[in-house]
């Protein structure tokens, strides 16, 4: 064979090899891309291995809306590419119409897929608020119903547009475009595993800072950072509370004393007067015998005035203690609401106990006299007060303890 021939043939196999090595492309197929040319609303790009061209639409560039092409793609840029439909049959070698946002978009919903699979949460822009929840980018169009954004009531979702939120994969369906996020799932893991890890680390006695999340005719249910613990309407205060939204504001701070844990509940019962001073805590010291003091007149009973001295510390008026003049009722001369002043007579902390004198603090004139059987009774004036239940008799002495008693709730 001469050298002509051999070339001839060289040629001809080159060619062969060249027709061979070109891929047959298809609709639907993936093929690899180069940019040739970048145009008002297109792209053109060289299908690598098949020796045609195909036409990239703007739209079809990214799954993001494009405003301009040459900030998403530069010629000479290698893309990953799907292709749509063929074009141009009558042109030399074809054309093709091919996108890269529907490749895209099959490759999110791939990952969401994985993502949905193993639970995992998935974090996404909000891109606009719509009329029944949240649109947000994930590389495809995700809705977040009104009711999957938080786990309380929003009136208005405008705040969020923008922001970037965690979310739960709730359903997913590829064919459908149709994506369903939940940020109130993320939010309830959050605050359940908070509150195991609260549980786990309270004991009874601490003392902890907390917030009012809200109140009740019982009581009051305070934020501890993520496990809501109750103070009881009768452990908000030392003096009586009629309603705890009289004293408590939704959003206060306030320090709170664990009395109690139930685990298997997961409740936490709180009090809020444990944490400060109690009413009868240095009472000798704020009421000494023979201190004179202010007060009101709480109740009225058949043997004296109970009289508020401080707030939540009452002391008892004896019905001997109230006049100079005889009187068979404390309702002949005292009502439920009087200002008085009284003089201490003796305290009893540990019993929670003073006794107090209206009459020490009037002086005493011949006709205010009370006849001698009346003064066979009396006591000198320090031992007045509940010594009186002993001359009395047990049954009266019973009642004034019973009724002191509820004085120091």
């Amino acid at each position: 064979m001469t050298e002509f021939e051999q070339n001839q043939a060289e040629n001809r196999q080159s060619m062969e090899d060249a027709i061979n090595s070109v891929q047959e492309v298809n609709v639907g197929d993936v093929v690899t891309g180069e940019v040739l040319a970048i145009e008002d609303k297109q792209v053109i790009v060289g299908i690598q291995g098949a020796g045609v061209e195909g036409v990239v639409p703007a739209k079809e560039l990214s799954t993001s809306p494009v405003e301009d092409i040459n900030e998403i793609v530069n010629v000479g840029d290698i893309l990953d590419l799907v292709v749509i439909s063929t074009i141009g049959k009558d042109k030399e070698n074809g054309s093709y119409l091919l996108s890269k946002r529907r490749l895209d978009a099959k490759k999110v919903w791939e990952k969401i897929e994985k993502d949905f699979q193993a639970g995992k949460v998935i974090e996404a822009p909000v891109t606009s608020v719509v009329k029944g929840g949240l649109v947000v980018d994930v590389g495809v169009r995700g809705f977040v119903p009104a009711s999957m954004v938080e786990d309380h009531f929003v009136a208005d979702f405008s705040p969020y547009k923008d922001q970037t939120l965690a979310f739960k994969i709730i359903e997913i369906e590829p064919s459908e475009n149709r994506l369903i996020l939940s940020h109130k799932a993320v939010i309830e893991t959050e605050k359940e595993k908070k509150k195991k890890e609260i549980l786990a680390n309270i004991h009874e006695g601490d003392v902890l800072s907390g917030r009012v999340a809200r109140t009740t005719d019982f009581g009051a249910f305070i934020d501890l950072g993520g496990i809501d613990g109750l103070v009881h309407v009768s452990e908000i205060s030392h003096s009586h509370v009629a309603k705890p939204s009289d004293v408590l504001v939704v959003g206060d701070e306030v320090k709170v004393k664990v009395l109690s844990i139930n685990l298997e509940q997961e409740r936490v019962s709180l009090s809020i007067k444990e944490t400060v001073p109690g009413p009868w805590e240095n009472i000798e010291e704020k009421a000494p015998v023979g201190s004179v003091l202010e007060g009101k007149v709480k109740r009225l009973t058949s043997f004296g005035a109970f009289v508020e001295i401080f707030p939540g510390v009452e002391g008892l008026v004896h019905i001997s203690q109230i006049s100079h003049k005889h009187i068979a009722t404390p309702h002949e001369v005292l009502h439920e609401g009087d200002e008085v002043k009284v003089k201490v007579l003796e305290v009893k902390p540990e019993e929670y106990r003073i006794a107090l004198s209206i009459k020490a603090l009037e002086e005493k004139t011949a006709s205010e006299a009370e006849p001698k059987d009346v003064e066979a009774y009396e006591l000198p004036e320090e031992n007045t007060g509940f010594a009186m239940g002993d001359i009395l008799g047990d049954a009266l002495k019973e009642e004034v303890e019973e009724i002191t008693d509820d004085s120091k709730e």
